[in-house]
């Protein structure tokens, strides 16, 4: 992208753009020739910024050819561990096929896409099966754009927020489980999906290290490809004023078309004193008010979201409330403005007390010292999920979708829709093959 800065007299930055036209990729990967109209990705095809595509993050990996008629099937790469594939994309929305398995053999694999943001949950095939699987996903920068495509401003970004991989101009896709095998990969712009934009904090953002996750990084696995793309611009620490002053919502309006969603769920760092706190019966019901009018005037249906709760139990097994009238508040909104509302607070509660204090905290982020390389003390959280927890959540707001009968609930996956907050997915039937990046370091919030 070519971009030019201009310093105005008053001392604030403007930037000018170029903006890049969506484009399309047909990759064969494997060691042979490629296949008609392509791309050939060898095990040496790295990233590089002049190509603007290749393997990424120090990925190792290794072809494997079946011979025979030498299509895009007859070879495929694969790796002993995770590996990433990058291509440098302009924001929007992509329709995502990857082709998948073995002429000769069986495969697993499960797809993520950014910061662990799960598209793909444990495909396997079947032995000699090739297939395809496909998503939608949301590609992002920090650049807030005019409707002439000129770059007017950008995202207040957070220190820790600069190595995301969500932010970094390009479509980074992780290949992980015990078999992953990739034949080829096409990728082509979607301008016609219907885009769910989540605002929101902690709880929701795609955390980028394990052993954290939020629900927002877990929802798209649950839509069909095609017609719903999930963009999830929530982060850290986020309360609903900071994020509109660190022009996160601007961002937003300056992407969503008509007949977008926002979500919004906030309320565990507006509750606590300090600069960025708002009063749940006023002024945060008053600032819920004004994004829903914003919303509604440019043809975007707003969606709220009561906070899940905090792990704290009581004595006899039952959830402590720690969110004040924060999540009621969000109730009395929903009502008022006839929006609809998505009750995770009473979900979770649900939830929570299904498992006791004792199940509970394989949902949160709980592990012992050494656990991960360079955990060398406890994590003890008991607001940030696991990816466990995470999924878990993410099933309780897919229920609230089809209970609040949103019109995008016609493109969840089938199979996903069921589920009772007071009957969770078992433990021992969930399996996340863990990503490469790690972290002992807290998120932002509480």
């Amino acid at each position: 992208m070519k971009v030019f800065f201009t310093t105005i007299l008053s001392g604030a930055l403007f930037l000018t753009t170029n903006a890049q036209q969506p484009a399309s990729f047909k990759f064969d990967f494997g060691s042979g020739k490629a296949a008609k109209g392509y791309i050939a990705v060898t095990p040496a095809t790295t990233f590089s910024h002049t190509t603007g595509y290749g393997f990424d993050r120090g990925s190792e990996v290794k072809a494997v050819d079946r011979g025979g008629n030498k299509s895009v099937a007859s070879d495929y790469i694969t790796g002993d561990k995770p590996f990433y594939f990058s291509i440098k994309l302009p924001e929007g929305n992509y329709d995502v096929k990857i082709m998948l398995g073995d002429t000769k053999g069986t495969s697993a694999t499960t797809v993520r896409a950014e910061c662990r943001r799960l598209m793909l949950q444990n495909i396997r095939t079947e032995y000699g099966k090739v297939i395809n699987a496909s998503f939608t996903v949301h590609v992002k920068d920090s650049l807030i754009r005019d409707d002439h495509k000129t770059v007017i401003n950008r995202v207040k970004l957070k220190p820790r927020e600069v190595s995301y991989w969500h932010w970094d101009n390009l479509l980074t896709l992780e290949f992980n489980d015990s078999l992953p095998k990739i034949c080829a990969l096409e990728i082509t712009p979607n301008t016609k999906a219907t885009t769910v934009f989540l605002a929101g904090n902690s709880t929701v953002v795609d955390q980028d290290r394990e052993p954290w996750a939020a629900w927002g990084q877990m929802v798209p696995r649950f839509f069909q490809p095609g017609a719903i793309a999930i963009a999830n611009y929530a982060e850290s620490g986020e309360t609903l004023k900071a994020f509109k002053g660190e022009r996160r919502l601007e961002k937003i309006w300056s992407m969503a078309k008509p007949g977008d969603y926002l979500f919004i769920e906030f309320a565990h760092n507006d509750q606590k004193p300090g600069g960025n706190h708002l009063d749940a019966f006023t002024t945060y019901k008053q600032t819920v008010r004004e994004w829903i009018a914003e919303a509604r005037k440019r043809g975007i249906t707003p969606v709220l979201v009561t906070s899940m709760h905090r792990r704290n139990f009581d004595s006899t097994g039952q959830i402590i409330n720690t969110l004040g009238d924060y999540p009621e508040a969000i109730r009395q909104t929903a009502h008022e403005e006839n929006v609809a509302v998505i009750d995770l607070n009473a979900m979770s509660k649900m939830l929570y007390e299904a498992w006791g204090p004792e199940q509970s905290l394989k949902a949160f982020v709980h592990y012992a010292a050494n656990s991960f390389p360079g955990q060398d003390k406890p994590l003890q959280d008991n607001t940030h999920f696991s990816p466990y927890g995470a999924y878990e959540l993410a099933r309780c707001v897919v229920k609230g979708m089809v209970q609040a009968k949103l019109p995008i609930t016609q493109y969840l996956v089938k199979e996903t829709i069921s589920f009772d907050p007071a009957h969770p997915d078992p433990l021992q039937n969930w399996y996340w093959p863990l990503s490469p990046s790690v972290s002992s370091t807290k998120p932002d919030g509480n």
